[in-house]
């Protein structure tokens, strides 16, 4: 089936304490959305991309993805004030039946292997999203208690989130709500069962200055390795 990646470079990026929004920062000498658009391009010969960005920096977008257009198809639209609006820009190009990944352009670590798993989960049951254990201790804040919450029934969230195209667009076609915060959320709200898939512990949301840190790390381990 068909396979459309939509990269979402919306943001601003306002805690990585850079003018430059983070989708743009270096990461061993290559823009953060470099990262994410080869991990893509890594999986399938065939995919094609949608990427979000802010409209000032879409034509920076076009440059970085230069050298992957050759070989795919690669689309840019600009991003909206939420989350759901710039993903409901993307999906606004999709006009045929696919399997449709919508992932955070600042994961750029996650594994061509991941892809590929969720692209497997979705064309069977619909939808993969990607989850690791919590293994922090977790309380949740309820008026002015806090309440000890089994870490065990806890799972936190990643992208890719794939699902077929049957499901994502006519999903989007709801209201928007402040409860919709991944499309997850959106597509559970339509009706639709959610079915969880084992995230990566390495595909870690380059948030603040630590993680860029970090994702350094992880990239000279990959190169060491290879």
């Amino acid at each position: 089936m068909k396979k459309i990646a939509i990269i979402v470079a919306g943001g601003a990026g306002t805690r990585m304490e850079s003018i430059l929004p983070k989708q743009f920062l270096l990461l061993k000498n290559k823009p953060i959305l470099w990262h994410s658009i080869k991990a893509f391009a890594s999986a399938f010969d065939d995919i094609e991309m949608i990427i979000v960005l802010p409209e000032e920096y879409i034509e920076e977008g076009v440059n970085i993805a230069k050298e992957f257009t050759d070989a795919h198809n690669i689309d840019f639209v600009k991003g909206g004030n939420t989350r759901f609006d710039s993903v409901k820009n993307g999906l606004g190009l999709i006009k045929e039946e696919a399997i449709i990944f919508v992932h955070d352009a600042v994961r750029c670590l996650v594994s061509a292997e991941m892809i590929q798993r969720c692209y497997e989960q979705a064309l069977h049951q619909g939808n993969a999203v990607p989850a690791i254990v919590a293994t922090d201790t977790i309380r949740m804040i309820d008026g002015d208690k806090s309440i000890s919450i089994d870490r065990n029934k806890i799972r936190i969230i990643q992208t890719p989130q794939t699902f077929q195209s049957t499901i994502l667009l006519p999903a989007f076609e709801q209201e928007y709500r402040e409860t919709f915060t991944d499309e997850a959320s959106v597509a559970e709200s339509f009706g639709k069962k959610i079915f969880l898939i084992d995230g990566e512990v390495e595909n870690i949301k380059i948030t603040r200055p630590i993680d860029l840190m970090i994702a350094e790390k992880v990239l000279e381990k990959r190169i060491y390795k290879s």
